[in-house]
């Protein structure tokens, strides 16, 4: 089937892909952004030095391999503007430039290493990547499956939550003191603030109100399984409404929700299994938790025939649930022990960037639903206007 030049269409869901994608390379290239120095050289100094003394070959295979995917998403996401051998190039010089960057700024990081093997590898990787989907760019974007199934399933506005829906697994990882119950940002930062600076805040609260005693209040109005029940069932029940939101009526959505299901539950015990000790990959599957997830899939599966404005409240509601009590509750003491089993040096990038994920995720998740919400009640008004008669 030829495909003409009006039906050659970009990919936004590509161009998003490369964006995440980079951002990663930049935090795996500068993680932990701490003891920042300078020895008074050149940040690109680096590009003359000899080459390293101690080479493994696994060192270049994991730096070629890393940057295949950037090259891959460069070239599908300057698609269909730039085509074949001008996407590889531009793959190349893409993946040059950013690796170049990295190992630039590197020289001020006391833990990392300039080095101009590392920039070669890179660029090679990306070089590879561009090469190897360059063929297949029309297939995929213009007339394969993952076309047909991303049109036939979801409206053509969809490619922001598809891409959230996708990350939920990840985001799910990291180890909580309630299943799923991420978002505790805001916590972490209270914690982090120095007690004097506390109690300021606490002084422009109305005393009635005995902030300070919330989480103790609230923690002992229920047992820590139905607490971790109530968190597991509304965060799985908001990722399972948000991935089939924006579908057609022709989607499949309860396998969609059913397949969601185990893509996390997987990476939850791939995850544990590769960071804990031997016997701890479901030690996160509690009966509170068990009973949370059946409680999501039902509630999921049974909101499918409600009015898409209504399936988007319950979930953005439930999203406010969940945030609030994962803050507010106080951490079960349980958790610091499998805390410090996840080890924490094993995996360092994938460690920060899986804890960061679970902290930015539902905040991105009610970001979306909000937004949405907005654009519905602007729509809602502009049609009562243009109703009005002059």
């Amino acid at each position: 089937m030829t495909i003409k030049q009006w039906q050659r269409r970009p990919s936004a869901f590509s161009r998003q892909a490369l964006a995440a994608y980079a951002a990663l390379v930049v935090y795996g290239s500068l993680y932990p952004f701490s003891g920042w120095r300078s020895l008074g050289l050149s940040p690109f100094a680096y590009l003359a030095d000899p080459l390293p003394q101690y080479l493994t070959a696994f060192d270049v295979i994991t730096n070629v391999l890393g940057y295949m995917p950037l090259g891959s998403l460069i070239v599908l996401a300057l698609y269909p503007r730039f085509r074949g051998t001008l996407a590889v190039g531009a793959a190349l010089a893409g993946g040059a430039l950013l690796s170049g960057t990295m190992e630039a700024i590197q020289t001020y990081l006391p833990t990392r290493v300039a080095s101009n093997l590392d920039l070669a590898a890179n660029a090679f990787g990306a070089l590879v990547g561009g090469v190897l989907i360059a063929p297949a760019t029309s297939a995929l974007l213009d007339r394969g499956l993952l076309r047909r199934i991303r049109f036939t399933w979801f409206e053509r506005d969809a490619a922001y939550v598809i891409g959230l829906s996708a990350l939920w697994p990840f985001a799910a990882m990291f180890p909580a003191p309630y299943l799923f119950g991420g978002g505790d940002l805001p916590r972490v930062l209270w914690d982090e603030l120095d007690p004097s600076m506390q109690d300021a805040i606490l002084a422009w609260t109305p005393a009635p109100w005995d902030i300070e005693s919330w989480p103790d209040r609230l923690g002992a109005l229920l047992p820590d399984d139905a607490w971790e029940a109530l968190i597991t069932s509304t965060s799985l029940f908001a990722a399972l409404v948000l991935a089939t939101l924006l579908t057609r009526k022709r989607a499949p959505r309860i396998r969609l929700m059913l397949s969601l299901v185990a893509m996390t539950l997987f990476a939850k015990a791939g995850a544990t299994f590769l960071q804990s000790r031997a016997g701890l990959t479901f030690d996160w599957a509690t009966d509170g938790a068990l009973e949370g997830i059946a409680i999501a899939v039902t509630a999921g599966v049974l909101s499918v025939s409600l009015p898409r404005g209504l399936r988007a409240a319950l979930a953005g509601a439930a999203l406010v649930a969940s945030l609030a009590l994962v803050n507010l509750l106080p951490v079960n003491p349980y958790f610091d022990i499998v805390l410090a089993d996840w080890r924490q040096g094993r995996y360092l990038h994938f460690n920060g960037l899986a804890h960061w994920l679970a902290w930015v995720w539902p905040y991105a998740a009610l970001g979306w639903l909000a937004s949405a919400a907005e654009r519905a009640w602007l729509a809602r008004r502009r049609a009562r206007k243009a109703s009005r008669p002059a």
